[in-house]
């Protein structure tokens, strides 16, 4: 008979691999984005950028200045999962087949995106980086041209760049504000993980097992897309394998619809739901336990959409509202922004989730950890608009 996990013990098993089941203290930050797997980079500062909050829920100790000091010491570097991301440096010489893919598919695509000749022109900027060191898209510009060039223009130097970096043939160093800094990878990655070669086979068994541990449950199509680095079929073939080994087994996972849904664990995982704080912390828009739209509404009944093109008219809640978790559920959303200039995070409004109130127990916690993230937004104080307590929607 296939095994149940209930809706409750699912949200628990869910948050813990993703590291919200416990207080957020401690400074074991490199400890955390392994944890992880890797951390999203996104440019959005409303309040902070969403690597330093996806951190900072998880250690509160954590502040943008401990990802420079990390990038300094070759703890982490930048490539692409989903998006651009911060990874463990020892997962780099997995990253050799992203490399080789990337490059296949992305070499026909860049040509006909950009101009004729692109991919001939790749060359000239791997010796500009070589000759004179680490390099911004704003560095690469040609004096002896006019403004009709084209290659030297910001945005097809820009876009060279990035095709090495996506292919590997360069590395970022760091990013001064939020411009990624180029070199190249024997300046970036250490000697000993460059001399690394793992066979593709070996990467997708540690790619999907990976992906499994940090998930804890996982559909074939959810394990691939936790790094998009093994393919949908690689990523089935392997649970086929795995469960056949009976190192997996098929489990059902109850929703918070009541109805329960296919998806793989390893044998017992489900046995023992971890103890969970109820401590309430702002969540990032880009926090991984949500990446998964989808997943999260089906798991903890939360429909969670960034509205970014969505017309005014049609949204409900605004452009970019940071979700509320509380122990095991999404407690509500909150919009707020801080305003460096003043030295002040700005609470708009607040949604709690249907079902639940902010009374003075709930309404304290809020407060608390609005205080430690205008701590993080590095702002003195928390202003609250007259109606920023809305019903639930």
């Amino acid at each position: 008979m296939t095994p149940v996990i209930a809706n409750a013990t699912a949200r628990a098993l869910f948050l813990h691999h993703h590291g919200l089941a416990e207080a957020p203290t401690g400074r074991d930050f490199t400890d955390v984005i392994d944890r992880l797997g890797f951390v999203q980079v996104d440019s959005i500062a409303t309040v902070e950028r969403a690597h330093h909050m996806i951190l900072w829920a998880r250690r509160n100790a954590w502040r943008p200045a401990d990802l420079d000091r990390m990038q300094a010491q070759g703890a982490v570097f930048e490539h692409w999962t989903h998006d651009a991301s911060i990874l463990p440096m020892a997962h780099y010489p997995h990253w050799r087949l992203k490399f080789a893919r990337d490059a296949v598919g992305m070499a026909a695509q860049w040509e006909r995106w950009q101009r004729q000749g692109f991919a001939g022109r790749l060359d000239d900027v791997l010796d500009h980086v070589a000759r004179h060191g680490p390099v911004m898209s704003s560095d690469l510009k040609d004096d002896r041209a006019g403004k009709s060039t084209g290659w030297w223009d910001w945005h097809p130097s820009k876009t060279a760049l990035e095709y090495l970096w996506r292919t590997g043939r360069l590395a970022v160093a760091r990013r001064d504000g939020f411009r990624k800094v180029y070199d190249l990878p024997d300046r970036v990655i250490p000697a000993q993980l460059l001399a690394v070669t793992v066979p593709p086979e070996d990467t997708v068994d540690w790619a999907c097992a990976g992906a499994l541990h940090r998930l804890g449950f996982a559909t074939p199509g959810e394990i691939a897309a936790f790094w998009a680095l093994a393919t949908p079929a690689e990523a089935r073939a392997w649970c086929e394998a795995e469960t056949r080994a009976g190192r997996l087994c098929p489990v059902m996972v109850e929703g918070a619809d009541g109805i329960s849904r296919h998806a793989f664990a390893r044998p017992g995982a489900w046995d023992m739901a971890p103890a969970m704080t109820n401590r309430l912390r702002v969540l990032s828009p880009f926090d991984p336990a949500l990446r998964d739209r989808a997943r999260a509404e089906r798991l903890f009944g939360f429909r969670y959409r960034i509205e970014v093109f969505t017309p005014a008219a049609q949204r409900t809640y605004g452009y970019y509202v940071f979700p509320l978790l509380e122990g095991h559920r999404l407690a509500g959303r909150i919009d707020m922004k801080a305003d460096r200039g003043k030295d002040v995070l700005n609470v708009t409004a607040l949604w709690p989730e249907p079902g639940l109130s902010f009374g003075k127990g709930r309404l304290a916690q809020l407060q608390a950890e609005l205080a430690r993230v205008a701590a993080l937004a590095g702002v003195a104080r928390v202003d609250f608009a007259p109606d920023w307590r809305r019903d639930p929607l």
